[in-house]
């Protein structure tokens, strides 16, 4: 099943990227795409969950704290049991027990983080007069 570009990927089809190869080549094609990259990739007996956007626009800060505050909720219940680096433009969590809770973690946020883009063009905020 192939997917539009710059649209949200469901759970089954976010790459896994375990070797560095497969994330070599699903980072390359997300750039080519001008998509967010979104990848899952298992770290001993845990998975792990990437997201990048690349080139894309930028979340504003209201919809960042979101993604953050939902990041951490992760963490705080252990889920995310390895912890997570969050920024504007990287997000990843660690430790997370199977490969199909990733994957249900990595289409969540990867689908909210086009969502939240897609408002804030819709909806953009007011810029002050100079």
């Amino acid at each position: 099943m192939s997917m539009t570009p710059g649209m949200p990927l469901p759970a089954a089809l976010i790459p896994d990227c375990t070797s560095e190869e497969a994330q070599r080549a699903a980072y390359k094609r997300a750039k080519a795409d001008n998509a967010i990259f979104v990848s899952v990739a298992r770290q001993g007996a845990h998975w792990k969950v990437v997201l990048d956007v690349i080139s894309r626009p930028l979340v504003t800060d209201e919809a960042a704290n979101v993604l953050k505050a939902a990041v951490e909720s992760l963490v705080a219940t252990g889920v995310v049991a390895g912890g997570a680096n969050f920024g504007t433009e990287y997000i990843s969590m660690r430790k997370i027990e199977n490969e199909s809770r990733a994957r249900e973690i990595a289409a969540a946020f990867h689908a909210a983080m086009y969502g939240l883009q897609q408002l804030h063009v819709a909806v953009p905020t007011p810029r002050e007069s100079a």
